[in-house]
């Protein structure tokens, strides 16, 4: 690619990105903001709560990885694959002042690892998104943000309550959002979208090298001003991309339309009786599929605390399509959702996590709708061929017990990698790849 090329596609990736500059406050007010929060955590917080998901290899890796090239790999790398493997997950860099959970990881607030394969080699690389949340909590070299594991009883309408004190307080700068960024990546009008469902896209660049670059936040041109999911779905046919965004406040959920070209289109507000905590959804060539959960928002007290209403609730879709007058959806069921999993609490089983796979049904001109089930536990992060996204496909379930133990080639990773959620591989035809 030559210097004009290469100008005029960064150029083009910074369309409609805002760049991320909070202004955060230290002062005598923010210290005894803290010390109010300490006799909190002290007087009302167990501390001898174990945190599971701070240890084993749920445990952060607290510093970044520079591009390291041509790592050892035994077998070969095909010569076709190039591109890069990029995973986003939670990754904390500073020690909570309370209670955690696996959502609630810095840049996790986030780091990006990354795998460049080209030409047969490998160059790995691992770094924090710098969302608002991240570089505030660089600026005071501390945790500062709620946490999703502190929301519980009392105490977590405390740790709320202190939220909003520093927000009001201006100690810290939530105008850019405060996601986390670790949640899902998606690849869309040459751009690379880390993404969180409670705030804005962030956009990530992949050099030439392998690195990752955090750009800013995606707001299309100001056309996005409510939170965006972290399950889009490109039309692999038309190359729209379809979003939602969901609130506790109405209108509880927003559909957006995104056009090949990146242009954001207006509002379409879905009518929903309570406000929802929707995770993702499905789309199909005709149709946008919305699932009104159980697990809703519940405003008391000044606060919002999450209700479950009945037992069973889907959280990941894996595909839709249409089948003569019918709708298929299948996703992910999860039974009797346990919210003490919620504040940080983890089973020791695997028997516990009851997430199955179902297959619905729904006649668009009868009314009628069907489900059964797929598989037995536990199935979740499902993923297909997203050139079927919203089409036909088949659904294969792999007991990865009997996979072959003979890969066609290991990478050696000069670093541990955390536990993480969602990850796909971006191909260097893509623009997202100076190359």
């Amino acid at each position: 690619m030559g210097v004009k090329e290469q100008l005029l596609q960064e150029e083009e990736e910074k369309r409609g990105v805002v760049a991320v500059n909070p202004k955060p406050k230290k002062g005598l007010v923010s210290a005894t903001v803290d010390l109010i929060e300490r006799v909190i955590v002290y007087l009302m917080h167990d501390a001898k709560t174990p945190l599971h998901y701070l240890a084993g290899n749920f445990a952060p890796v607290r510093d970044e990885t520079p591009p390291c090239s041509d790592l050892p790999v035994r077998g070969t790398l095909p010569e076709c694959l190039n591109g890069e493997f990029v995973r986003v997950g939670p990754n904390p860099k500073f020690v909570p002042v309370a209670g955690y959970h696996w959502f609630d990881g810095d840049g996790y607030v986030l780091m990006i690892h990354g795998m460049r394969i080209k030409d047969g080699k490998a160059t790995c690389v691992s770094r924090y998104v710098k969302t608002s949340r991240l570089k505030q909590e660089e600026y005071f070299g501390g945790a500062k943000f709620m946490k999703i594991g502190d929301l519980k009883g009392l105490f977590g309408l405390f740790m709320v309550q202190m939220q909003l004190l520093r927000a009001k307080l201006k100690i810290l700068d939530v105008s850019y959002g405060t996601g986390t960024a670790n949640t899902a990546l998606v690849y869309h009008h040459g751009k690379l979208l880390a993404l969180s469902e409670a705030d804005k896209p962030y956009v990530v660049r992949v050099l030439e090298d392998g690195d990752l670059q955090t750009l800013g936040m995606l707001d299309y041109d100001k056309r996005l001003a409510h939170s965006f999911t972290a399950h889009p779905k490109v039309d692999p046919v038309t190359d729209e991309m379809f979003t939602f965004g969901y609130s506790h406040v109405p209108p509880y959920v927003t559909y957006r339309v995104i056009t090949k070209d990146g242009v954001m289109l207006d509002p379409v507000p879905i009518t929903i009786p309570d406000p929802v905590m929707m995770h993702d959804f499905a789309i199909t060539e005709n149709y946008a599929i919305f699932m009104d959960l159980p697990l809703y928002f519940q405003p008391k007290m000044g606060s919002v605390v999450i209700h479950i209403e009945f037992a069973n609730v889907e959280m990941e879709s894996s595909n839709a399509w249409e089948e003569g007058d019918e709708v298929v959806l299948i996703t992910c069921r999860l039974q009797n959702p346990d919210l003490d999993q919620v504040n940080g609490a983890v089973k020791d089983h695997l028997e516990n996590f009851t997430n199955e796979l179902y297959e619905m049904r729904f006649n668009m001109k009868s009314g009628a709708a069907s489900q059964k089930q797929l598989s037995v536990s536990a199935v979740d992060f499902p993923r297909i061929n997203e050139s079927y996204t919203g089409r036909k496909s088949e659904v294969n379930v792999i007991d990865a017990k009997t996979m072959s133990a003979d890969p066609i080639a290991v990478v050696e990773l000069p670093t541990r990698v955390p536990y993480g959620f969602h990850a796909f591989f971006v191909t260097e035809v893509s623009n997202v790849l100076n190359s």
